[in-house]
């Protein structure tokens, strides 16, 4: 995928967990922390929401709102939410319009079977709508305070 840097963010709007309609550039004015993970409920998939549950007040601080995007269903996204306490929304994108403007709905590898699937990526959107940073094949560990250190130092720019 060539990279969206320094591009307008492509616009959507998905249905949240509540089945509400949520639209990127609703968000102009605010950082938008879009970050793409493969299911619910799945070990790295939970420490990465986790992770981000648990600096959401810092990312809060830093005018930043979190997103997260994957094929799951609202209610599936519901039971995440629940169960983890998460403090943000999750986004339905079960037809994967959204994850292939991005470029993140990928031929993956597992076991030794191929088959199409999200790959964990992160958007930092800013507040004029254009993609500042991009972390693609994303590494669960260390990522959420990658994350926050990036937007940290654009903070002290």
């Amino acid at each position: 995928m060539e990279t969206l840097l320094n591009m307008e963010a492509p616009n959507f709007t998905l249905l949240n967990e509540k089945e509400e309609k949520i639209t990127l550039s609703d968000y102009r004015g605010k950082k938008v922390i879009l970050y793409f993970y493969p299911k619910d409920m799945t070990p790295g998939c939970t420490t990465e929401a986790c992770d981000f549950r648990d600096q959401h007040e810092a990312f809060s601080d830093l005018n930043a709102v979190i997103l997260g995007i994957s094929a799951d269903d609202a209610k599936k996204h519901t039971k995440f939410i629940e169960k983890y306490g998460l403090p943000f929304s999750l986004l339905v994108d079960e037809d994967h319009e959204v994850c292939e403007k991005y470029g993140v709905w990928v031929l993956k590898k597992m076991y030794g079977k191929e088959f199409m699937g999200i790959e964990r990526s992160t958007f930092l959107i800013n507040e004029e709508g254009i993609v500042e940073k991009e972390w693609r094949k994303v590494k669960v560990k260390n990522h959420i305070e990658e994350v926050l250190t990036y937007l940290r130092e654009g903070e002290r720019k």
